[in-house]
């Protein structure tokens, strides 16, 4: 019995020997995950330094109406725990990975964003020797962007991206960015012409999108049919004044540009800061269009009947020789 109990005594003081003694690159991982150091490193300052070395922007799409700008940012974050460093004569490896729960991150915040989701690149994060911690992550946001678009469908402008990190009078990060890249500019109906960081006075960290619409597509489905539709009108002015051909075919113009308006609707930009001027292309075609139909009905009645005098006159007078006639027939 008692050599029993030696023997397991023994094993459990091999065990805990060849723990003690393990160096490889797992066991280093489990000693930092076991240290659980979930709070803010915090110097004699209580100030962070957290680096941003590249930052790649990409638009996803510029929603015209109702002004929104649907963005994605993906960040390389690095920051210093001294307290997650190691001796290399100890563990003789440079770098390891950690899970990201079991140590503290950085928070990026999109301050003038109206809706913002966050998610890592990966559950996991690098560690240097040093303390230095790698980590990648990526955030989609809906920005409210006051775009001009007063040149609508030839729209060009700037929208601002506001990128801050937690801070307050002493504690918290400070965060500094390095190169900001753009990514597959060209979505839907806007490409992104250029994008340029900006760090104010008030240390806020701004991206400049510069957004310039491309002019194929709107010109197609809303200006080139408006302008056929004009010529078609022009062009009608050939058909006959007898028959009424030339009446209803206005009519029909007419009732085809404003069910051709109806469509579009939910297509035209919403109200920035000056109404867009297409909306008074499409009024002044509509009012052009009406106006034509009324003229045609009057060119076909002086036709038909050789002046200006509405049909109330004629019938009058009609009715009157009906009667002279009937008296003279009577008498």
């Amino acid at each position: 019995m008692n050599l029993d109990i030696w023997n397991i005594l023994l094993v459990l003081l091999l065990m805990r020997g060849a723990e003690s003694n393990c160096t490889t690159r797992r066991c280093l991982a489990e000693s930092l995950i076991k240290k659980s150091l979930l709070s803010q490193p915090q110097s004699d300052s209580c100030s962070l330094v957290i680096q941003i070395p590249v930052l790649e922007y990409q638009t996803l799409a510029v929603d015209t109406k109702n002004l929104r700008l649907h963005s994605r940012l993906m960040a390389s974050l690095e920051w210093v725990d001294p307290e997650l460093s190691w001796d290399t004569s100890e563990y003789q490896y440079d770098e390891v990975s950690v899970p990201v729960k079991y140590v503290w991150v950085p928070e990026i915040h999109v301050t003038n964003a109206i809706t913002v989701t966050k998610e890592a690149s990966s559950k996991d994060l690098v560690v240097l020797s040093n303390g230095t911690l790698r980590h990648k992550i990526s955030m989609n946001a809906e920005v409210n962007c006051e775009i001009n678009l007063f040149n609508y469908p030839f729209a060009y402008d700037s929208c601002p991206v506001a990128i801050h990190t937690w801070y307050s009078d002493e504690c918290g990060g400070i965060m500094r960015i390095g190169n900001v890249n753009a990514k597959d500019g060209a979505h839907g109906d806007w490409k992104t012409e250029s994008i340029e960081y900006t760090l104010t006075e008030e240390k806020q960290n701004y991206i400049l999108v510069d957004l310039r619409i491309r002019q194929n597509n709107p010109f197609i489905t809303l200006m080139l049919p408006s302008i056929l539709i004009m010529l078609t009108d022009v062009v009608s002015c050939a058909l006959p004044l007898g028959g009424g051909e030339r009446n209803s075919f206005k009519v029909t113009l007419v009732l085809s540009f404003t069910m051709f308006l109806v469509i579009l609707n939910e297509e035209l930009p919403g109200d920035s800061e000056c109404s867009p001027v297409i909306r008074v292309h499409f009024c002044v075609c509509l009012v052009i269009l009406v106006f034509s139909m009324l003229v045609s009905m009057v060119l076909t009645r002086v036709a038909k009947e050789g002046g200006i005098i509405f049909c109330c006159c004629s019938k009058r007078e009609s009715t009157n020789s009906n009667m002279v006639d009937d008296g003279d027939r009577a008498a």
